[in-house]
């Protein structure tokens, strides 16, 4: 199976999972309710998923939970504190934690970009039962209307979570990026302090880029500048970018993970030398490549440019771009069939062909990854873990086993005559009542 995402998107499988905004949830009978929770316990039980935590992990996270703000409060002195910065959210309407917040700033000669990530190894270390339990796990799955999390929702919606207007934790990545290159000027990773200012939604984040009048609007404006020219920039550098009319608020957001990711990563490779979890990404050989582009070239109303033939993926955006919008999963399709999976190793050999970068890594998901959170350790102490190879390992293959766990779950769904796409979107609602469901029950279910 491929990877869903060759652009590697921090925020689509979060996404995925969440509800629209404006949209009720599907009401579905209590038959057909039963009907899915068996088949989430058969394929829990076929990939070794772990839905409920042990005991003593619970107790372990309700106990960090506890005297958060005297803690926080004592951290200042050894920390960067960045409160009177103004700082915020940007998620999904029905995410349940924000690990991650923007700042940013506009000088003369530079632009300063500050992404900071909740910081989960302060909570969360190798000595912890919850580390434990997150190496198990390895990371989040998300299923339509239900969530497998790798960390105990107790410590990761409440303390993890940057949440507005309270001092939290946070691994700061500070990026002073040169105003006609973006390349990085100057680079920092600390531990800090922060205080988002606000959290806004997908579609609060467009609002706010239209309308002049509310708070952030100009941060907002300044942050959408710079990600489209960092957009833009990896297209033309020949990154893949397989959905071209993602609109400005995730654009944001991407493009500014992309760029802490591949500057923690680059620090921890060049700067320092030291492994990590780092993500490769192996490029399809040129006769896959050959039989992706023959595919794409015979799809109806879709021609390559002369131009662009001379680097697949630069070709392949250049269809995109220019097909008809019933075209475009043919063609995304396509390039997925011989698109090898990406995999965590301990070194970063061959890199990420699919984002054409040399070197890169995840680090602004800890909360549902576990790749991040072992390399927020690794950045904050330097120290590697002894098992780094067999957690790089674990972590590939668990990744594997969540996406065929979700792949499988929405096949099933489908045979029972729902639509796992709009179940992702609005959410499930069980009634006792078949009358009052909107979705009809077809007369078998398979078993």
């Amino acid at each position: 199976m491929t990877e869903p995402s060759p652009e590697e998107s921090d925020r689509d499988e979060q996404a995925a999972a969440g509800t629209a905004e404006g949209q009720g949830p599907v009401t579905i009978t209590e038959d057909l309710a039963r009907h899915l929770e068996n088949k989430r316990d058969d394929l829990f039980e076929e990939f070794e998923l772990h839905d409920e935590f042990p005991p003593a992990v619970k107790r372990e996270a309700r106990e960090r939970t506890e005297g958060v703000e005297d803690e926080i409060a004592d951290a200042v002195d050894e920390r960067r504190d960045l409160r009177d910065l103004t700082t915020w959210t940007t998620d999904p309407i029905d995410a349940q934690d924000f690990d991650d917040a923007i700042s940013i700033e506009e000088g003369e000669e530079e632009y300063t970009l500050w992404v900071h990530i909740a910081d989960v190894s302060h909570y969360v270390h190798p000595e912890s039962a919850m580390w434990e339990e997150a190496v198990k796990r390895c990371n989040t799955v998300y299923l339509p209307a239900y969530t497998v999390h790798m960390l105990p929702p107790v410590l990761a919606e409440t303390v993890c979570s940057l949440v507005p207007e309270e001092d939290r934790l946070a691994h700061t990545v500070e990026m002073h990026l040169d105003r006609e290159t973006l390349s990085f000027e100057d680079l920092e990773i600390y531990k800090s302090v922060i205080n988002s200012d606000e959290r806004l939604t997908y579609s609060q984040c467009e609002a706010r880029l239209d309308d002049p009048d509310p708070p952030l609007h100009e941060e907002n404006v300044l942050a959408y500048e710079v990600a489209n020219r960092m957009h833009e920039q990896r297209k033309e550098d020949g990154s893949l970018v397989l959905n071209p009319s993602r609109d400005r608020a995730h654009t944001i957001i991407e493009e500014c993970m992309l760029k802490a990711n591949k500057a923690v990563t680059h620090e921890l490779m060049w700067n320092r030398g030291v492994e990590a979890m780092y993500r490769v990404h192996p490029q399809p050989t040129p006769d896959q490549w050959n039989e992706a582009l023959r595919e794409i070239q015979e799809t109806e109303g879709v021609s390559i440019p002369g131009d662009s033939w001379d680097d697949p993926r630069k070709a392949v955006n250049a269809a995109l771009e220019e097909a008809p919008d019933r075209a475009l999963s043919k063609i995304q399709r396509a390039v997925l069939k011989v698109m090898p999976r990406a995999k965590y190793m301990n070194d970063p050999f061959g890199g990420h062909h699919a984002l054409n970068f040399d070197i890169y890594g995840h680090f602004t998901s800890p909360i549902r990854r576990l790749s991040d959170l072992v390399n927020h350790w690794i950045v904050h102490t330097n120290d590697v873990p002894e098992d780094l190879l067999e957690l790089c390992d674990r972590a590939s293959r668990k990744q594997k086993d969540g996406e065929t766990v979700e792949r499988l779950y929405k096949q099933f769904m489908q045979e029972v005559g729902l639509d796992p796409y709009a179940v992702n979107n609005r959410g499930l609602e069980v009634v006792e009542d078949p009358a009052e469901a909107t979705h009809e029950t077809p007369e078998t279910v398979p078993e």
